[in-house]
């Protein structure tokens, strides 16, 4: 338990980019994070090179972003607004946040593998692989707290949260190998195709075969889209849910800027370009993402030992916790006002998209190894905000608890329960959501 923490902004600067070849992560991450294997999160030097290089030279297509646009609407449209739809007309409880997981793992599914498993429908299908996304986060922040030689002994037993991750394991490798082959034919994968080129034309050393690689790349790439953009847009509901002065203006700027008419379809009026005329909405996502980072803790271990701009030494090889959730929610960072939700702080003079350095908000992450997919992350959070925003009305209902749950990503530990039901919602179609609070 030689930890040390801190969310002092300047020190992240120092750890994620002025001393970032000190701060791998390590040998110890790669232990604790084994199921991500050679995935980008968990690579370090010329393999996370390559894994960045390879990602972003996919993200940079316009077929790429193509793609997603298409990918985001169709799901918004044969998933989304059906699903939600038929639990305000039949008056029946539904998770939002279970809602926005599965949206967001069909979709990943859709732009990586080009393939949508369809769990999100009506009758919320079991699906093992999309479960176990959220399975897998607990145990693997009680490797962080338990000494090795325990969580071990559960591994070797398969008992407790070490079954529950063993579990979590299989059924990715039970979903993602079937996507995965070595033969001709797959070409039309693109993104399948691109590290398989990216593997074969490298020297870098990998700890597994071809195979191996592919599997944890892709699974790299669905965490990073299943989880994040999900976790923003449960705590954004919960905060315009408690702040509807704030869900009237993005109301008001959604009818303004894109000129919508009730009836209209959505599809037609809603683009990529013209999601950038959502600035207010845009300040709501990130204070959503400063107060509530989908990944609140990142963990670091130096090469060598350092001594941090606050003064405090760290030994080489010594376990150092940065506390995103910390970073937000400081007074002297983020005003007397930091606790409240605002996203007015976000909107700069003139009118546009007020910018902070990453080490003062590092949702994204900081340095070298901020998220390749933000830009990404947004316009997909931007369609499924404005679509629920513009075609429901959402109401406070006192009962349910909503807090965050003990794992590596911030999910509600309660989810976020909702009631439905039919009413006349000014502006909007006539359904009503309530949401838990």
């Amino acid at each position: 338990m030689d930890l040390l923490f801190t969310s002092d902004p300047v020190n992240i600067q120092h750890i994620f980019s002025k001393n970032f070849s000190n701060y791998p992560k390590g040998s110890e991450f790669r232990k604790i994070f084994e199921i991500l294997g050679d995935g980008i999160f968990s690579a370090d030097f010329e393999l996370w090179e390559l894994q960045r290089r390879t990602t972003l030279s996919l993200m940079g297509q316009a077929k790429f972003q193509g793609a997603l646009e298409r990918s985001v609407w169709r799901k918004i449209e044969n998933g989304l607004i059906p699903v939600l739809d038929y639990f305000a007309e039949q008056g029946s409880p539904v998770d939002l946040q279970e809602i926005f997981q599965r949206f967001a793992f069909d979709n990943i599914c859709q732009v990586v593998l080009n393939y949508d498993p369809g769990s999100l429908s009506i009758d919320l299908p079991y699906m093992p692989c999309e479960k176990a996304f959220s399975d897998a986060l607990q145990p693997l922040l009680h490797r962080h707290i338990l000494p090795e030689s325990v969580w071990k002994l559960q591994k070797w037993l398969k008992i407790g949260n070490e079954k529950k991750l063993a579990e979590a394991w299989e059924a990715f490798d039970d979903f993602i190998f079937p996507h995965i082959s070595l033969k001709e034919g797959h070409e039309n994968l693109e993104v399948l195709s691109a590290f398989k080129n990216a593997y074969e034309e490298s020297d870098v050393k990998f700890s597994g075969d071809l195979r191996q690689f592919l599997r944890d790349s892709l699974l790299g790439l669905l965490f990073a889209g299943r989880d994040t953009t999900s976790t923003c847009l449960t705590w954004l509901f919960w905060l315009i849910a408690t702040n509807p002065s704030a869900e009237s203006k993005i109301l008001e700027e959604i009818e303004n800027e894109l000129h919508v008419k009730q009836g209209t379809n959505w599809r037609v009026f809603f683009n990529v370009q013209e999601s950038a005329k959502l600035i207010y909405l845009h300040g709501a996502l990130c204070e959503s993402l400063r107060l509530f980072p989908p990944l609140a803790l990142e963990y670091k271990s130096p090469v060598e030992s350092d001594t941090l701009p606050s003064g405090h030494f760290i030994g080489k090889n010594s376990k150092l916790i940065i506390s995103f959730y910390s970073v937000g929610r400081t007074e002297r960072i983020w005003g007397k006002d930091c606790l409240e939700f605002k996203p007015e702080r976000w909107i700069s003079s003139r009118g546009g998209i007020k910018h902070e350095p990453s080490y003062k908000f590092p949702a994204f992450n900081v340095g070298p190894r901020t998220c390749l997919g933000k830009e990404m992350s947004f316009i997909q959070m931007k369609m499924v905000a404005a679509t629920i925003i513009y075609r429901y009305n959402i109401g406070l209902v006192k009962g349910h608890p909503v807090t965050p749950r003990d794992s590596i990503m911030l999910h509600a530990k309660h989810g976020l329960r909702v009631e439905s039901d039919l009413s006349n919602g000014p502006g909007r179609l006539q359904n009503v959501i309530k949401i838990h609070g």
